[in-house]
């Protein structure tokens, strides 16, 4: 191999499982919060693909047509909301999100989960817990005006693209618990950790 030739699954173990990354064991009630998100996460990853056909179709459109359309751009803007929402708590499962790494590879592995513990359950839970019951009846008045966009030719049913705020951010806690679960577990033995042959993935 010449010095420009690369191995991109040594690369792709390096990053994975690098310095800061703990191996937190699985506990039955994460298992289930963990799959839970994870089925939404990779059903809703398609999302992403039809926003691109959508961004491309809007080009098309706009460029050989001269046309646009309100209701495919509002949908593009809210593929891009779903997606991002969604991805939010997908990113905690998978322990995707970012981290100071240059701080964290100088702690232990238990130092570090306490900080996991303790940022998932005194910052991150109640940040979603708040978010969920301010965005309730923001959603409510939604559903019960019937509340359509204001672009003549928007879409109809607003609420439906304002209840991904309560989807996303009751998986976002799950996803919290969930980790927050794994750490415990690590640091104390309770909950009690499930055989490998038994975890979720």
């Amino acid at each position: 191999m010449s010095q420009f030739d690369f191995d991109p699954d040594k690369i792709e173990e390096a990053v994975g499982h690098g310095p800061t990354v703990v191996s937190y064991p699985h506990t039955r009630i994460s298992n289930v919060l963990e799959a839970i998100v994870d089925a939404f996460g990779r059903f809703f990853s398609w999302s992403w693909i039809i926003l691109l056909a959508l961004v491309v179709a809007n080009v098309f459109l706009r460029y050989f047509f001269d046309t646009t359309f309100v209701a495919l751009e509002e949908l593009q803007w809210h593929l891009y909301s779903i997606g991002f929402m969604i991805a939010l708590s997908y990113a905690v499962v998978k322990d995707g999100h970012v981290r100071v790494d240059v701080l964290a590879e100088q702690l232990s592995a238990r130092k570090r989960a306490w900080i996991e513990l303790l940022g998932m359950m005194l910052l991150l839970a109640p940040f979603c817990v708040l978010i969920l019951i301010y965005a309730y009846p923001f959603v409510e008045r939604s559903y019960l005006i019937n509340e359509v966009s204001g672009a003549p030719g928007g879409l109809p049913m607003r609420w439906l693209i304002k209840s991904v705020i309560l989807v996303g951010f009751s998986l976002l806690l799950m996803s919290a618990v969930a980790r927050a679960l794994r750490a415990l577990s690590l640091l104390t033995g309770f909950p009690k950790a499930i055989p490998a042959g038994k975890r979720r993935g």
